[in-house]
């Protein structure tokens, strides 16, 4: 049976140590998101994840959601555990209390998310879903619409989708065919198709309140000609409660290789009301604030399913008994040494660390940056900080559901012939995770949205978010002959990212098949210097712990050592990456078509 528990102590430490969380109370309107009010949630948010959520994983995965009828059965218990979590306000933990939401920072909600990853990743698919359509319905929607259905979104009675992808069009939303025929009250009739709805339909709430893309009837061709409407499962009653059901319904849900016991749904809108949020064909820029979020969100869930797979593994490690260690045994009272003691396991499970605690921190410091660019007094530091968050989140979309994915796979490798079969739960993350590669955005599209947006914007000002500041602190710290073994090894990184990003953009004026071939390699690159800074500063943070003797010893110094292997044996990977952008797109461009 696998083992989970919530890394609070890591947590607290890239909170209160690598990011500065003391100082969202001095944002207006998180005066009362104190650090220790902060760590008194996210403890209990803990214990909810251990105690509720993560014992349904696996029954969940095996039993996984029914459909019969146009009606939609979630796993037993899921029912339960999902009246638990909206009984205790966790939906509207980062929510407007003007809807009734805690108004806590969004830092606060991805670390909780990523509990919620670990312990149950289906699970935490029906409430992150909702949050999204909570985002754009409470930027662009109209104060009607708000007030009728935000409240409900926030207290989780009701539950929310985002419906883009149509069975001809992935990716491409410029091509969807969903039409949105205007009403003389002002209301719209929603007709047409969509796929791979996550959350679509469930029996977790009463009502699901989807928004739609579609098209007006004098929409212009391509994305600019895309609407984004409020269509529900049933329409609201004056009195606030479901009235008739709507012309929405689910035509099957996808039998699938991972979360099983979240629905994914094809949904079938037949002349169904619904009514504008945003601007007429300017859907693509309300989606948008769902599809950030959403994407930032996605990258927490490689972390969460990476973490899990880390520390089922690392207790397996420890327990397994097969041979005996190559300088003799090191255990001789056992019939075997534990495999923790053969360098290729400690190999797997130090890489599987690194990159978790690594991407905890960074995903930590973007979340804190979407609180900055939210409420910050100085408009230029909003400004930078929404500039950091959007060069960063294809990273971290990417970034982490590679490394999610990875590090499920490594769980399985340690585990050995036990990590293939299902009693364990190893071989349920590597089917989990695999999806976070996929939906969002393919990571391949992450990378070109880095290369082919983020890069040039501005001529490079995004880019400045990042450069600027890992400069100016690398500078610093290679004067410090404590840090230099840290340091360097990040300022040669940082090197290689300077030249791949100069050469990228100069090949790609030219051809922009040229930045295209680049564009996965260099957002592993990217990736891995930005993991590099977070393991600086996390060397650095520990190493100021364990010289004025504070805290947990042994919890820095393990720090440092893993900031070491980080170092050694995973930042050197940019080389390779180097050498393989610089190879530039002939290799990939030169076979005909029909030679494949």
């Amino acid at each position: 049976m696998p083992i989970y528990k919530a890394p609070l102590e890591d947590v607290r430490f890239v909170l209160d140590e690598i990011v500065g969380v003391g100082q969202l109370s001095q944002l207006p309107g998180y005066e009362d998101a104190t650090p220790d009010l902060i760590a008194q949630v996210l403890d209990e948010g803990a214990k909810l994840c251990e105690e509720v959520l993560f014992p349904l994983n696996q029954s969940g995965d095996k039993e996984g959601c029914t459909f019969e009828n146009g009606v939609v059965r979630t796993p037993k218990g899921f029912k339960e555990a999902y009246d638990t979590y909206i009984a205790a306000g966790w939906q509207g933990l980062s929510c407007d209390p003007a809807y009734g939401g805690q108004g806590l920072p969004k830092l606060v909600n991805a670390m909780l998310e990523e509990f919620i990853c670990s312990a149950n990743l289906s699970f935490g698919m029906y409430p992150g879903l909702s949050l999204g359509a909570y985002n754009a319905l409470h930027k662009y929607g109209t104060e009607d619409l708000k007030a009728r259905y935000l409240p409900k979104l926030v207290d989780g009675t009701w539950s929310g989708t985002m419906c883009l992808t149509e069975p001809h069009s992935g990716t491409d939303l410029g091509i969807i065919r969903t039409k949105a025929v205007p009403q003389d009250d002002g209301s719209y009739r929603i007709t047409g198709t969509k796929i791979f709805i996550s959350a679509g339909e469930h029996d977790l709430t009463e009502n699901i309140l989807h928004l739609v893309l579609a098209r007006l009837p004098d929409a212009p061709a391509g994305t600019r000609g895309i609407s984004l409407f409020l269509v529900p499962k049933f329409l609201a009653k004056d009195d606030g409660t479901p009235g008739p059901r709507n012309g929405v319904a689910c035509g099957s849900i996808e039998h699938k290789m991972g979360i099983k016991a979240s629905s994914t749904c094809v949904m079938n809108f037949d002349d169904a009301t619904g009514w504008l949020v945003g601007e007429p064909h300017k859907g693509m820029r309300a989606m948008f604030v769902m599809m950030n979020a959403a994407r930032h969100a996605v990258g927490i869930q490689g972390l969460g399913l990476a973490e899990v797979s880390y520390q089922n593994a690392a207790a397996y490690a420890k327990e397994r008994l097969q041979g005996r260690s190559v300088k003799g045994a090191k255990f001789p009272d056992k019939p075997a040494d534990p495999i923790i003691v053969h360098p290729d396991v400690r190999k797997n499970l130090l890489t599987a660390r690194a990159y978790t605690e690594g991407s905890r921190a960074l995903g930590a410091l973007v979340g804190y940056h979407l609180d900055l660019a939210e409420r910050h007094p100085d408009a230029r530091q909003r400004q930078e900080s929404d500039e950091f968050v959007q060069l960063m989140t294809p990273i971290v979309k990417a970034l982490f559901t590679d490394i999610g994915s990875e590090v499920a796979n490594i769980a399985v490798q340690v585990h050995g012939g036990h990590g293939f079969i299902w009693e364990t739960g190893v071989e349920q993350y590597v089917r989990d995770a695999r999806i976070a590669q996929i939906y969002e955005g393919t990571n391949g599209i992450q990378a070109l949205d880095l290369v082919g947006r983020k890069m040039g914007q501005d001529m490079g000002r995004l880019l400045r978010r990042f450069f600027h500041p890992l400069q100016a602190e690398l500078e610093v710290d290679m004067e410090n002959e404590e840090l230099a073994e840290y340091a360097i090894p990040v300022a040669k990184a940082f090197g290689k990212l300077q030249q791949a990003t100069a050469i990228i953009a100069q090949k790609g004026l030219k051809d922009p098949e040229e930045a295209a071939a680049a564009a996965t390699d260099y957002l592993r690159l990217f990736g891995l210097v930005a993991l590099g800074w977070m393991w600086l500063k996390m060397a650095k943070a520990a190493g100021a712990k364990l010289a004025a003797g504070e805290g947990n010893a042994a919890f820095y110094d393990a720090k440092l050592k893993v900031a070491r292997f980080y170092m050694a044996k995973l930042l050197p990977q940019v080389n390779t990456l180097f050498i393989t952008i610089m190879a530039g797109a002939k290799p990939l461009m030169e076979l005909e078509d029909a030679a494949f």
